[in-house]
């Protein structure tokens, strides 16, 4: 036995060396990657503002944090969180039919070329850069950051939509169409039952995303709670800047705890 262990191990490939040369070209990749990074001792004035940032969060404003009106955090909230949730919505439904068109196990390799082309044009531009194109379309508002927060869903929807797709076990198919089933009948009890686990899962880990996108593009005036945070901000009122991120961190840990529970309801079927 051990004969033949020193025998396998000795006819096993020997990869140290590239495992060496890949160490040693990652080692300088990060020494020269440290070279971009300039940093700059904390001033007593950038240290002030971080406590007076973290004192916010234990003394927030309690009339920001319970007004019912526009100005309030539970308004901002429910803006942020419509921002994000329409806009998931729509990227699912636009990136469902072009997932199906940008499979190459269901169509064409050409025609699936043009769609992934078109996916990975999408995924390209940061959410940022869409939000500051809109503001100038649409004005600043909330439809703006709709219109973001469903572009770049489609990007990325697409994509994980795609890998599902052509990870369909076409055996449950074939053997659907041998039994005389319709188009309909295939689609029904064939692609659906493999599909919805995986697109539902896709479409909750996105609205996580876009959650927190959402409150990133208001401080470009595309809606949501961003454009009030960095105002209070700019104004050093940091007790009322304490009460959106607190709003922000309840909301964020409850829209967590609610996916993880689909979560864990589709994995277990």
């Amino acid at each position: 036995m051990e004969q033949r262990i020193q025998k396998a191990y000795a006819s096993a490939p020997k990869t140290w060396l590239w495992q060496l040369l890949a160490a040693f070209i990652v080692a300088c990749l990060l020494a020269w990657s440290g070279t971009a990074v300039q940093t700059s001792n904390p001033t007593s004035n950038g240290l002030e503002v971080a406590g007076n940032i973290i004192s916010g969060i234990f003394h927030p404003s309690a009339k920001l944090l319970f007004t019912l009106g526009t100005n309030g955090v539970p308004y901002l909230l429910l803006e942020t969180f419509c921002i994000a949730f329409l806009g998931t919505i729509v990227g699912a439904v636009i990136s469902l039919p072009l997932s199906f068109i940008s499979a190459s196990n269901l169509v064409p390799k050409p025609l699936a070329l043009v769609g992934r082309i078109l996916i990975a044009a999408i995924r390209t531009v940061p959410a940022f850069v869409y939000g500051l194109m809109f503001i100038r379309v649409t004005g600043p508002g909330p439809f703006a950051g709709l219109l973001t927060m469903s572009l770049c869903s489609i990007g990325m929807v697409s994509k994980m939509f795609i890998e599902s797709i052509e990870d369909l076990d076409k055996r449950i198919l074939e053997s659907l169409d041998a039994a005389g089933c319709t188009t309909f009948q295939k689609i029904r009890y064939g692609i659906l039952p493999q599909l919805t686990a995986d697109f539902t899962s896709t479409i909750i880990y996105r609205f996580d995303m876009n959650l927190r996108d959402a409150t990133v593009l208001g401080l470009v005036g595309a809606g949501g709670i961003g454009a009030p945070l960095i105002f209070a901000m700019s104004s050093y009122r940091w007790n009322e800047v304490g009460a959106i991120l607190l709003g922000l961190i309840v909301l964020v840990l409850i829209i967590e705890w609610i996916s993880a529970k689909i979560r864990v309801k589709l994995a277990r079927g």
